[in-house]
């Protein structure tokens, strides 16, 4: 069905730091009801007189300006991911020393100097050896993210070349203003001479999860086409929140490092915040761990070589030691490395040893077809590893787990657990006599002999076939839960009329404005967000809809739960009652959240009335800093929003693999 929208088009905002102003004034906290809600990250900075900002100020709306006359110019995020570092230092006074104003003239000096040489027509960076920042588009937000990188002076760059990656730890203040700084000066702790070093920024203080885990992908997929990297020797390193980032990034995409060697951190919620049960979060937020508890993709270690490293007196050896019970449970051992009378940091002999280990694992070079793949999940969003490829499972957010061996040339043996339907891609064309047998059955491939890939379905029994297309099912990439939108290109729609609830309209006017200064203080990006009445079938087609309001004071949200479109949100909501898919809750002051796949775009969200649902009262600690709803939820309002939640949880839940509401 046609679905009604606007014709016109927006200027875009792209990578460019020049579209901010309307979306990203954040410098006062959020209030309502007398309630306010006070960003942790980053803190507040130091006054500085006006006499040295104001040159800041202007200098960085003239470098602006000439930025738009060379936008589409294909090193423009080198330029603008500078641009925006002083614009955000400025917008939230990032500021925590008198000097920080000479690391932000000195930003915008390099940011002259580049667009200088765009407007020559001969940029020099990216060609430059030795300590380089640069900057890609986010495909989430449009926004510019820079990163630091580490090229040996006598590296050949006409050959694809080692990658290291390193992920740097917690730093409250090191926005990227300071981050950039740091990057121009040193070169860090690991300095291979036959390696580009890559120090992605990964939206600074989320533990490189949601949209920083996609930032550290993505600048590795960029600077891959920038300098051509050998993807067979791609090294995974991190130390505190960057070794709990090695911990979950090298367990969730496995397949994609050549070796990982994770130093202190975290690995997992619970033990690490010494939670007894009694404090125990609700139910779903307590399955919600398992998305980026790395107990729970163990067995995706053992497809690598994992060095994890601790320092014997550091309160983080816990997390390395969690995963060596973790590896126990599947009977495995973890190499642990422990640097003798060591707190918070690294011995210089053991981390000497780290490196050796990974030269050598990157001399010898990954494998990207091997004869045997581990592949554990609780989720599609981590539905791959390897030529194995889950398509559905049996119940999200339980075990699911597939071995794979293969024992010949025409023969692939598989277990599973929990898996409905999966696909294998180890051969370039089905052999003749091949077969497969998985969970103890035998099935022939004489019937797709040549074909490429496998496709197997379980429905009753294994047998050759994808899984079902028809109606709407649970597949990797539209799994949910609510926060899976941020790690996809999305665009905030609010309502362009208000409410006749007095209580509703305040409340999503807070929330909005929440998000307005949540996304770029905290996730260090551009807020893409429009009208109802100024989306386009673009927007409809490419991304996922973030929409606030009401059916009556959103449009879009209106025609989403009157079916204009491939398929219908259940929802219906009308004053004192909310019904999701059939469930019922009555209540004067109630709003729904929830996500569900978009029905303008088969491979989108629409998520309702939702930010990023952890809150600054988790930004304590990286560890917190996960998805605190489901799939939907029902938010009591009379309870105000809080630096912890929406309002009052009255009732939460996870769509089935049908998504529909489990009765």
């Amino acid at each position: 069905m046609e679905v009604s929208v606007s014709a016109r088009r927006r200027e875009p905002c792209g990578a460019l730091t020049l579209c901010l102003i309307a979306v990203m004034a954040v410098c006062t906290p959020s209030i309502l009801c007398g309630q306010r809600i006070q960003r942790r990250v980053p803190p507040a900075g130091i006054e500085l007189p006006a006499a040295e900002l104001d040159p800041l100020r202007t200098r960085l709306t003239d470098l602006q300006q000439s930025a738009r006359l060379v936008a589409a110019d294909e090193y423009i995020a080198d330029v603008t991911c500078l641009l925006k570092a002083v614009d955000l230092a400025l917008r939230h006074n990032e500021f925590y020393k008198p000097t920080d104003v000479k690391k932000a003239a000195a930003v915008l000096d390099l940011a002259a100097k580049r667009l200088k040489q765009i407007v020559a027509g001969k940029p020099t960076w990216p060609t430059k050896r030795g300590l380089i920042v640069r900057g890609f588009v986010s495909k989430i937000d449009g926004s510019p993210q820079p990163y630091g990188l580490v090229i040996p002076q006598e590296l050949d760059l006409s050959q694809k070349n080692r990658l290291y990656v390193w992920l740097h730890g917690r730093g409250d203040k090191t926005t990227d203003l300071h981050f950039i700084d740091q990057r121009l000066k040193s070169a860090g702790q690991v300095t291979p001479i036959d390696a580009i070093v890559l120090h992605p920024f990964g939206r600074q203080c989320i533990g490189f999860k949601s949209a920083g885990e996609i930032d550290v992908l993505e600048a590795i997929e960029h600077v891959s086409k920038q300098y051509g990297i050998d993807d067979e020797r791609i090294v995974l390193m991190g130390f505190s929140m960057g070794g709990a980032g090695a911990w979950h990034l090298g367990a969730h995409y496995a397949d994609r490092w050549v070796a990982l060697s994770p130093g202190a951190g975290f690995a997992e919620t619970a033990q690490y915040n010494r939670l007894v049960e009694a404090d125990y979060p609700p139910w779903y937020e307590q399955r919600l761990w398992s998305l980026y508890d790395v107990p729970n993709y163990a067995r995706n270690l053992f497809n690598l070589p994992v060095v994890a490293y601790s320092g014997e007196v550091d309160k983080q050896i816990q997390a390395a030691q969690v995963m060596e019970e973790a590896f126990r449970q599947h009977g495995r051992e973890l190499t642990h490395l422990i640097g003798p009378g060591m707190g918070h940091r690294y011995h210089a002999d053991v981390l000497a040893d780290i490196k050796m280990r990974m030269r050598s694992a990157a001399d010898a070079g990954r494998n990207p077809s091997p004869k045997s793949v581990f592949l554990q999940t609780r989720t599609l969003r981590y539905a791959s590893q390897f030529w194995v490829t889950l398509t559905r499972l049996t119940k999200h957010w339980d075990e699911s787990r597939v071995d794979a061996h293969v024992i010949d040339d025409t023969t692939i043996r598989l277990t599973t657990e929990n898996v409905a339907a999966l696909s294998l891609s180890y051969w370039d064309k089905v052999p003749p006599g091949g077969e497969v047998r998985i969970d103890g059955k035998t099935i022939s491939l004489a019937s797709i002999q040549g074909a490429a890939d496998v496709a197997l379905v379980y429905r009753g029994e294994w047998m050759l076939g994808a899984a079902t297309t028809k109606g709407l099912s649970k597949r990797p990439g539209l799994q949910g839960p609510m926060d899976d939108l941020f790690l996809t290109p999305f665009l905030v729609v609010i309502p362009s009329d208000e409410s006749g609830d007095a209580a509703v309209q305040k409340w999503l006017e807070f929330e909005i404005q929440h998000l307005k200064e949540r996304w770029p203080a905290l996730f260090r990006g551009e807020l893409p967000i429009v009208r109802d009445v100024d989306v386009t079938e673009e927007d409809l087609k490419t991304k996922s809809i973030l929409v606030w309001g009401t059916p009556e004071t959103n449009s879009l949200l209106r025609q989403a739960v009157m079916g204009d479109g491939a398929h219908t949100v259940p929802l219906k909501w009308k004053s004192g009652r909310v019904e999701i898919d059939g469930k019922v809750h009555e209540g004067r002051q109630l709003v729904p959240a929830m996500v569900y796949p978009s029905p303008w775009a088969s491979n989108r969200y629409i998520l309702i009335n939702s930010g990023p649902t952890f809150r600054e009262a988790h930004d304590r600690t990286n560890s917190l800093q996960n998805p605190k709803l489901p799939d939907w939820a029902v938010i009591d309002i009379s309870i105000p929003p809080s630096d912890s939640a929406p309002g009052r949880i009255v009732d939460a839940g996870f769509f089935d693999e049908s998504w529909r509401v489990p009765h």
